[in-house]
């Protein structure tokens, strides 16, 4: 028997994901550990390892297919001792079994509603000569599905092919349903119908507004991937339901920037490299080791204190932002915790990082220092209930044992669930954080 092969749960939240691009082709041989997919997240782009040898005989959902459930058949594989056309045949997709092709366009994305048992579809009644025709309905708008417009698989197709905007096409399908015929029929660059939709007095009924506004200016419209739709939503629901409050110190660095250059000499032969951002992971660490209290997340009626500090460090990938984890910080040292951020940081660009190593963390890092970004408040990443933000180091006058000088300052905002965290709290580990960057020897022991 042919093995399915299904959509993958890539991470312990995924529901659904986007199949962004097949590695393989029908008729290829794969074998286990072979990538065959790449799939887009919720969180980032992930790839997709073969788990059996065989063939592919068939691939069921084409590239650039988004929304795919979990569970999903996606493609087909013929195992070594089966025939490859059997195979594909035993698959299902032999010809007689295909719908016409205007109900397989319309039945593909809509599986029909279940009926209350004993309901059966009722025959059209017999109209008399005398009666009325049925005035035809109009066919509904396209509905969206959250920021999706409905539409066939197949239709998708076509008009990515003419490039055509499906917004602009007028679904005749059930439910406003984009079918083949809809954009077979349209023309590229053609404007959304006008809805010519009367009210009870008779007079048209206003055009809606449209959902966003070009500003007057030309523009490009650039479609969300899956990570920035994520993060977009996870942000406006922190910023809607953590009541955040923001506390900031102004640390010196002097002594950090001269215990670093000590011991990257010292660690060359090694081949580490100490980054302040390393030396920061660790001083956070410290700081909750210090002020437990702030190593917390609201959980409703309880509160979790957390034993171990997980530093979540925010990192700019291409497909958004993303925050990697240095596990047990507290207890690792600073060459571990660079090696490992740096092997982090990478697999984050490359959009490989492994769901465990981005999900969880008990407070957030977040570093705009580099470019030159002197100070800013970070918005907390739930169910955290704290993130620090790092602005740049840079000279200012200070005041060093009584007089006035200059040092290497930077600016360090802590923004805390103030369910969670109470002022106070939030102080002594802002204070705590300080104190271990000016004193940084306390880094390393």
């Amino acid at each position: 028997m042919p093995t399915p092969i299904k959509m993958p749960a890539l991470s312990p939240t995924m529901e659904e994901g986007t199949l962004a691009k097949w590695l393989v082709k029908e008729g290829d041989q794969v074998s286990a550990g072979d990538i065959m997919a790449e799939i887009e997240t919720d969180k980032a782009t992930m790839e997709f390892e073969a788990v059996d040898e065989g063939t592919i005989v068939k691939i069921e959902v084409p590239e650039g297919t988004e929304g795919v459930k979990v569970g999903t058949v996606i493609a087909t594989l013929a195992g070594e001792d089966e025939d490859p056309e059997e195979a594909k045949a035993a698959s299902g997709s032999g010809e007689e079994e295909k719908p016409s092709e205007d109900s397989a366009d319309e039945e593909k994305e809509t599986p029909a509603k279940a009926k209350p048992a004993g309901e059966e579809k009722k025959a059209p009644e017999d109209k008399s000569e005398d009666a009325a025709p049925e005035k035809p309905k109009t066919p509904a708008a396209p509905q969206a599905d959250g920021d999706r417009v409905i539409a066939s698989p197949l239709a998708r197709r076509i008009a990515e092919q003419k490039g055509l905007d499906l917004s602009a096409v007028k679904g005749s399908g059930p439910n406003g349903r984009i079918v083949k015929a809809d954009v077979e029929a349209a023309e590229p660059g053609k404007a959304p119908a006008k809805d010519t939709a009367k009210d009870t007095d008779g007079a048209k009924a206003p055009a809606k507004a449209p959902a966003g506004s070009d500003l007057g200016a030309p523009y490009e419209a650039i479609k969300l991937n899956n990570v920035r739709k994520v993060i977009a939503r996870r942000l406006t629901e922190a910023k809607q339901t953590i009541p955040h409050i923001y506390l900031t110190v102004d640390v010196r660095l002097d002594a950090l920037l001269k215990l670093r250059g000590e011991l990257n000499a010292s660690l060359e032969a090694d081949g580490v490299k100490l980054s302040v951002n390393d030396l920061l992971i660790k001083a956070l660490a410290r700081a909750l080791q210090r002020v437990p209290q702030c190593n917390v997340s609201f959980q409703g009626d309880e509160l979790y204190q957390y034993q171990r500090q997980d530093v979540s460090v925010a990192v700019a990938a291409p497909s958004g932002l993303i925050t990697p984890i240095v596990v047990d910080a507290g207890r690792k040292g600073l060459a571990e915790i660079s090696t490992e951020m740096k092997e982090l940081a990478g697999k984050a660009k490359e959009g490989k990082l492994q769901p465990h190593e981005y999900q969880g963390g008990t407070a957030s890092l977040s570093n705009l220092g580099m470019f030159g970004t002197k100070q800013f408040d970070a918005v907390i990443n739930p169910p955290q209930a704290m993130i620090m933000a790092v602005g740049a180091g840079e000279k200012r006058p200070h005041v060093i044992d009584g007089a006035l000088g200059v040092a290497t300052m930077m600016s360090a905002t802590g923004s805390f669930d103030h369910r969670a965290i109470d002022g106070v709290d939030g102080a002594q580990l802002m204070d705590a954080f300080r104190q271990l960057v000016e004193n940084p020897m306390g880094l390393v022991v």
